[in-house]
């Protein structure tokens, strides 16, 4: 059976519709109705004989079919626009899309933003936080800052930092703090990452006492519990050096534990774009001798 002409115009509707997650917001962007969005996409399930789009109570999700048709799609225009651009002399501006653990961006990558565009104008980056769960295909990223172990299935993971944690509380709490042994009479605050106390504790030869304090997802909120005084949280001391300058937080011990480390991650199947690359390239050098590998 002969394959169907596929017209190029409703690909690239397709591929604007995965990536604004919306047929409206597709429309804007493509200064067309929102039912010509809509034509477009239905004159392609129909060619490809497949459904594309879930209409869901969240919203536009890509079906299976859509996942493995969007990133192909979306770097062939990305190369055709490179080269388009090459042929006709004009400065080719490359889209970056970077997911970024929310401590990361704001303790480390967002100050350093401005001199990232100084030496980089060729790349448009756009990022967007999370609290360290992320899927870089679904969420029509190229690239993921997160923490961990750097044994993520399918990705490529670059170690950048390693950041140890060490006992922060505000400066009211810090004061009943006189030995380590003193923190069994505070709540201690903890994320979803349960080993986290145990291993603090272990570390200095000390047992760890029952862990009832409030779970949080995000390091930040922890920090923003502890500040204000609600108990002592286990936190990345470099990541909160803010925190730390302007007196909200202190560190009562010098005791760290090392639980894991930043990684820039991708997908080991797709290559890596130029843009890709000078992000990769920018951050290592930043780091020096903290990025390995």
């Amino acid at each position: 059976m002969d394959r169907p002409d596929i017209p190029l115009n409703a690909l690239r509707v397709f591929e604007v519709a995965v990536r604004q997650g919306s047929f409206t917001r597709a429309a804007v962007e493509l200064r067309v109705t929102q039912a010509a969005v809509s034509h477009q996409i239905a004159r392609l399930e129909d060619l490809l004989g497949k459904t594309l789009f879930l209409r869901t109570s969240a919203g536009l999700v890509p079906t299976d079919e859509g996942r493995a048709l969007f990133p192909v799609l979306e770097h062939g225009f990305d190369a055709m626009a490179r080269t388009l651009d090459r042929i006709s002399g004009g400065h080719h501006v490359e889209v970056l899309k970077v997911g970024v653990v929310t401590t990361f961006a704001l303790g480390w990558l967002m100050p350093r933003l401005p001199a990232f565009q100084r030496a980089h104008p060729e790349i448009d980056l756009r990022l967007s936080t999370h609290n360290n769960r992320v899927e870089i295909g679904r969420e029509g990223l190229d690239m993921a800052i997160r923490f961990g172990v750097g044994s993520w299935p399918g990705v490529e993971a670059l170690p950048l930092l390693e950041t140890p944690m060490s006992p922060l509380c505000a400066p009211s709490v810090a004061a009943a703090l006189h030995h380590p042994e003193d923190l069994a009479q505070q709540t201690l605050l903890r994320s979803y990452r349960s080993d986290e106390w145990p291993r603090w504790f272990a570390e200095i030869g000390a047992i760890c006492p029952p862990l009832t304090g409030p779970v949080f997802d995000s390091s930040l909120a922890l920090a923003e519990v502890a500040a204000g005084g609600a108990g002592v949280a286990l936190l990345p001391v470099a990541m909160l050096s803010r925190h730390l300058e302007e007196g909200r937080l202190v560190q009562p011990f010098g005791h760290t534990v090392s639980t894991g480390r930043y990684y820039l991650t991708h997908p080991a199947d797709r290559a890596v774009t130029p843009a890709m690359s000078g992000f990769s390239d920018w951050l290592r050098s930043e780091l020096g001798s903290g990025a390995e590998g």
